[in-house]
């Protein structure tokens, strides 16, 4: 049987390279498979719990004969018949004539896709890049806590926030109007309040705008329809705070981490639990993923970064960081971004095991000359596919990144004062603004707080240059 990971004392060693992720069932090595337990005649309101499949047997990794005989489709089987499926389609509608303009056209957009699967698509987006006036940053006022977290619906239209005082609220990008409001309810009232009665963690939304989900410190998901804010479910397991939540692109698969140190993986279309992931040595602080069937998690201080490959029931550790890794978020299915309470910044790419590029003291110190400490970076975010990043800290600024080619280093490009501890930040997917939950404390504990700030939402637009026409494009 392969080895066991199950978080383990602080004092054990990280497993190396390649180390087998434990499952604990039967029921999961099936689900893992596709075949989700539902449960008979689910309804909304259900709650599911992963509890009972927690503490169950090992399974060796050896499957079944008859699983073995099944047939999955490869990923490349899978790009291939894509691509031959875009081509057909095309030519339905009339694109893919004989010309070379078309031939060349389709050529592109097929080697941008490769490139973006790849993780190699890099569009340069930093040189055009200026600082936005004051006056144009706006700022949504409605949370009474500190925000915790933010997520852009796919078509940029709606921004959803989740805050310390439990409520959630769906925002009009264009007007800056409260659309929705999902209050937040008293500890003790669990059982008859709909909705969050602990401090909200994390969020997430599917790339199809469907659902969302949110995590609280009270160890529960709650899953709703993004568009009307109506809750469907409330998935249970976790022995601890929820601190990570993401769809996989273009699925309705949610990975959550926690601070029990464990990853669980859910199938909200069925209401199903799937399996549990163990190897951190500390509570995860952050979690992300793309379209790959796979996600990736900061180990707080574990002081470790790690990939975990679903499918494969393996996970790739990376070492860099000197302090609690408090943040992550992938740029491209190869490279991502993190930062730490040592105040660093680094850029990791998934196929080395130290940083690509770190940033110290990326937002600067505070304190005494002699005793002077790091700003901690507290949150990160990515323009997917770009050379975009941004870091927020608690030194009244959000600070733009630009990565240089192949993701070698990182730049400063400017920086957009914003009073308070910046715990969220996310690109719209157009690249339009960038949103940042702002509070008068950091989104995990009350160790200080800053009086002057303003708990809301700072819209930031992302201004170009004026276009000059004799610039030739870069490429990738």
């Amino acid at each position: 049987p392969s080895a066991v990971f199950r978080g383990g004392s602080p004092g054990r060693s990280a497993p190396p390279q390649g180390e087998t992720l434990s499952t604990l069932t039967e029921d999961q090595h099936s689900a893992v498979k596709g075949k989700y337990s539902k449960k008979p005649n689910s309804k909304y309101n259900v709650e599911i719990s992963s509890d009972s499949d927690t503490e169950g047997p090992t399974v060796p990794k050896k499957r079944q004969a008859n699983e073995e005989n099944e047939y999955d489709e490869t990923p490349q089987e899978k790009k291939l018949r894509l691509a031959k499926l875009y081509l057909e389609q095309l030519k339905e509608e009339g694109e893919a004539e004989e010309d070379d303009f078309e031939t060349d056209l389709i050529a592109g957009r097929l080697q941008e896709e490769v490139l973006e699967q790849k993780g190699k698509l890099q569009r340069p987006i930093a040189k055009d890049l200026i600082a936005p006036d004051a006056s144009e940053i706006r700022l949504l006022r409605g949370h009474k806590l500190p925000i915790t977290c933010l997520v852009i619906s796919p078509d940029d239209k709606y921004i959803f926030s989740a805050a310390k005082d439990c409520s959630i609220i769906k925002w009009d990008v264009e007007s800056g109007k409260k659309l929705h409001t999902v209050h937040g309810g008293r500890k003790g009232t669990e059982d008859r309040h709909v909705g969050h009665t602990a401090h909200i963690l994390c969020m997430a939304i599917s790339s199809d705008g469907k659902y969302m989900a949110t995590g609280d410190m009270n160890k529960l998901i709650m899953i709703w329809e993004a568009e009307t804010c109506k809750h469907l479910y409330k998935f249970t397991g976790h022995k601890g705070p929820v601190s990570g939540l993401s769809f996989r692109r273009g699925t309705h698969d949610l990975y959550s981490a926690s601070h029990d140190r464990s990853i669980k993986v859910w199938n909200v279309n069925e209401n199903a639990y799937v399996e549990t992931l163990f190897g951190h040595q500390d509570a995860i602080t952050g979690l992300d993923s793309l379209s790959r069937e796979r996600c990736v998690t900061a180990g707080g201080r574990d002081r470790t970064v790690r990939v975990w490959k679903i499918a494969e029931e393996s996970q790739l550790v990376f070492h860099g960081h000197e302090g609690s890794i408090d943040c992550i978020q992938l740029i491209n299915e190869e490279h991502m971004i993190t930062g730490a309470d040592d105040g660093s910044l680094s850029l990791w790419s998934v196929n080395k095991k130290k940083p690509l590029s770190t940033v110290r003291q990326a937002h600067g110190c505070h304190g005494d000359a002699e005793l002077q400490q790091p700003h901690w970076v507290a949150s990160v975010a990515a323009l997917h596919n770009s050379d975009t990043v941004a870091s927020g800290s608690h030194n009244s600024q959000v600070q733009l990144w630009k990565c240089t080619q192949n993701y070698r280093g990182l730049e400063p490009l400017f920086n957009v004062p914003v009073s308070g501890f910046v715990n969220s930040l996310k690109f719209s997917n157009s690249g339009q603004f960038l949103a940042a939950g702002v509070g008068q404390e950091h989104r995990l504990g009350r160790w200080w707080r800053l009086k002057e700030a303003k708990n809301g939402i700072y819209v930031i637009p992302l201004k170009r240059k004026p276009s000059n026409p004799e610039e030739t494009k870069m490429t990738d």
